[in-house]
């Protein structure tokens, strides 16, 4: 017997040790050992706190790390004095067990589908195993709208700084609500609850050998939720605390993954986007309060650069890519004195025209998608000018303002999604 099979039929023998169980929490791993143990506690406190009569189960599925990762997540327990539970208890059972398949955080929530299935579990909830600001109050706010109110599908919603997840601002939130009409703020969030009716129907998706498995799997779920038809809300959890990145270092392979996720999310459910019009609030679950945020140090100077090197290096890319309109109103922005204004239905009319070139074929999605981290860094250096002396609220309405001029687009990209290639020559 391999050590794959052997690891295969001990997390068999679990699952059948275990028969069925209520709740189902995961946590996707890879190397994370000094984090991993706060987040097993915390959702430990919670399930034990909120769900005590319920029979639960957290799953870590770990991406093979090298480090005391499962070691910590075995050995990590919680006292019941200090979370105030006054009734019985049930256990919490726990798996830790490596996933297959491409590596990546897709194939680590297969695999906690698998589970969910085989236990056939009545609500799941994942944690990203670096969180430093949960608390056992997420558990709860994830799955009781499933367990109590009915809903399929639970989206996170944090207070984050004004600079931190810009990709999700800029991009990400604007153009899926565009899309398909639900105002779902964090669709990337990290962290979500989902039926085990859900989980099951994930699991029968065709995608774990695509790039969902290696990534794009939480805007994958969350397409995916809003296009069956799923009755979905948000929860809000206050700050997420991470590790943040300065929107001016190099996230050139995380935008272009992202929007690569986005761009086929697009094409497979075309029919439906086409046919949606405005967008819709969703239900926000919790109580809304303002928190303390850690800043985010972003290099203005930098972003700067890389977007004035880009328009150099670029431009006659770009020429296949993007209308004349588009890039003379860019070739103007040129920054002088540190100073840039983007202006948003620019910034819209560049999303929507890459969206056409990628469904075009005009090049290799990698070459183009990678094209756009200039204008994406140059977007993000003219919010940062723009925002400095104001609240987050103040931003929010700022990012609502850009939802908008999105949704007002919007017949622009139905409307050339089946023309021929634009060769730069249209307006």
């Amino acid at each position: 017997m391999t050590e794959q099979e052997h690891l295969r039929k001990e997390l068999q023998d679990k699952i059948g040790e275990i028969g069925s169980a209520d709740i189902l929490v995961g946590i996707p791993s890879y190397n994370n050992s000094k984090t991993i143990g706060r987040v097993v506690q915390a959702v430990s406190a919670g399930l034990a706190k909120y769900f005590p009569d319920a029979k639960s189960i957290l799953v870590n599925s770990d991406g093979g790390s090298v480090d005391d990762t499962r070691k910590i997540v075995a050995e990590t327990s919680f006292d019941l004095e200090n979370i105030l539970v006054s009734h019985r208890v049930n256990p919490i059972y726990k798996i830790s067990t490596p996933y297959h398949g491409i590596p990546g955080k897709g194939s680590a929530f297969r695999m906690i589908y698998e589970i969910a299935s085989a236990l056939k579990v009545r609500a799941c909830a994942v944690f990203d195993s670096d969180l430093r600001s949960i608390t056992p109050e997420w558990v709860e706010l994830l799955l009781r709208p499933i367990l109590k109110e009915g809903f399929d599908y639970v989206a996170p919603y944090y207070q984050r700084h004004k600079y931190d997840g810009t990709i999700t601002n800029s991009i990400v939130y604007p153009l899926t609500r565009a899309l398909y009409g639900k105002r779902i703020r964090q669709p990337i969030g990290g962290e979500f609850g989902f039926s085990g009716e859900m989980a099951e129907y994930f699991l029968s998706k065709d995608v774990w050998e695509t790039d969902v498995a290696r990534f794009g799997i939480d805007i994958w779920m969350t397409t995916e939720a809003i296009a069956r038809g799923s009755k979905i809300c948000q929860a809000y959890l206050g700050a997420k605390i991470h590790d943040p990145k300065d929107p001016g270092s190099d996230l050139s392979a995380m935008l272009a993954q992202v929007m690569g996720a986005l761009l086929n999310l697009m094409n497979e459910h075309v029919e439906l986007w086409k046919g949606v019009k405005g967008s819709e609030p969703v239900p926000l679950f919790g109580f809304q309060y303002d928190v303390g945020l850690e800043p985010v140090a972003v290099s203005v100077e930098r972003m700067l650069k890389n977007f004035d090197l880009g328009l150099q290096e670029f431009l006659p890319l770009w020429e296949g890519v993007l209308s004349k309109a588009v890039l003379s109103e860019l070739e103007s922005l040129r920054p002088v004195d540190e100073g840039l204004k983007f202006p948003d239905a620019l910034w819209v009319r560049v999303i929507y025209e890459f969206a056409l070139a990628a469904r075009q074929n005009s090049m290799t999605r990698d070459h183009l998608l990678k094209s756009l981290t200039p204008l994406y860094l140059g977007r993000v250096a003219s919010f940062v000018l723009e925002t400095r002396e104001i609240n987050h609220w103040e931003v929010e309405n700022k990012i609502e303002n850009l939802c908008r001029v999105f949704e007002d687009n919007k017949p622009f990209l139905i409307e050339a999604w089946d023309k021929p290639p634009n060769t730069g020559g249209e307006s």
